[in-house]
């Protein structure tokens, strides 16, 4: 089992609940959301059956709700610790999920259309681009975490 170094100098979230960082609550939301959107989508493709159009349209709205939180959250970090922000993996995370948030008020607007124009083929590429943006904002946001230790306690584990 290795040691996990004590410093006192990581960079800390400013958006906390009793030291508890408030963006990594928020942001499996949105996340689970937006790729239930893109299963979804595929669904509704393949079988022209209507209610998975409306499942998107229900998934899509949560997690732009949720992502609004998520993204306040984490601006306040981003802006609240200068350390933060010499981070490279910060930059793509906050940039990433600004791109991926103006992609899924866009979505939201496609899939609010009549069913089929709603999904086939805008809605469903929308929400296929907003996976894989996620894919790259997850991955920096994991090695804040893990290899920065932004957010993490000195002497806890992340």
């Amino acid at each position: 089992m290795s040691r996990i170094p004590v410093s006192d100098t990581y960079p800390r979230s400013t958006a906390s609940i009793a030291g508890h960082p408030i963006h990594p609550m928020l942001v499996p939301i949105p996340i689970v959301c937006f790729a239930g959107t893109l299963v979804t989508d595929v669904a509704y493709w393949s079988t022209a059956n209507m209610q998975w159009a409306n499942f998107s349209v229900w998934l899509l709205s949560v997690g732009l709700i949720a992502s609004v939180f998520a993204g306040i959250a984490g601006a306040i970090d981003f802006f609240g610790d200068r350390s933060i922000r010499r981070l490279k993996p910060a930059w793509i995370h906050a940039g990433g999920n600004a791109l991926a948030l103006i992609l899924a008020i866009l979505n939201v607007f496609v899939h609010s259309r009549d069913a089929y124009t709603s999904v086939v083929p805008t809605g469903l590429i929308l929400s296929a681009l907003l996976v894989v943006i996620l894919l790259v904002t997850v991955w920096n946001g994991a090695e804040l975490v893990h290899r920065h230790r932004v957010g993490v306690q000195p002497g806890e584990r992340a």
